[in-house]
């Protein structure tokens, strides 16, 4: 009896551990933002910025990725010039400030208003209690997970 009762229970801790790793995302923040196809500028804007090694390790980071169409609405020329070497530094700031260490899901916030240090330094405005704004950034799609944290869409670049 004892030893059924064993088995059974190391067949369900088995299970629950195939099913824990089999749900965790693959993908870190890098590979999951240039799979959803949205944040080709922002990926873009990583690779010039030197940042592709910090946004593959181990974090954890919650991003709050502006998808393209984010940064299209900048005034022209805004992008070109960020991306240009000599303005690097700039680049990096604007894009560390859409990043927060640790992981912060939408549930953890749900109902609050709060000011998060970014990893460029400065704090950034979160207002979860209608909807969730970053800043005057919404977020539109939350809780995309990757494998060192989260990506939350947002529809306009915030700048520090």
């Amino acid at each position: 009896m004892i030893k059924r009762l064993l088995a059974v229970l190391s067949v369900a801790v088995l299970a629950a551990c195939q099913t824990a790793t089999a749900t965790k995302p693959a993908n870190d923040i890098v590979d999951t933002a240039v799979a959803a196809g949205q944040f080709n500028t922002l990926v873009a804007a990583v690779k010039a910025a030197d940042l592709v090694d910090t946004l593959k390790s181990p974090g954890p980071f919650t991003v709050f990725a502006p998808t393209d169409e984010a940064f299209a609405a900048l005034p022209a020329g805004t992008v070109e010039n960020l991306l240009k070497p000599e303005n690097k530094y700039q680049l990096v700031a604007v894009l560390t400030y859409h990043v927060i260490p640790g992981i912060v899901m939408a549930a953890d916030i749900a109902g609050k208003t709060l000011a998060v240090e970014t990893v460029q330094g400065s704090t950034v405005d979160i207002n979860a209690t209608s909807g969730v704004k970053v800043d005057a950034a919404s977020v539109v799609a939350a809780d995309v997970t990757a494998s060192n944290g989260v990506i939350h869409v947002i529809d306009q670049v915030i700048l520090p």
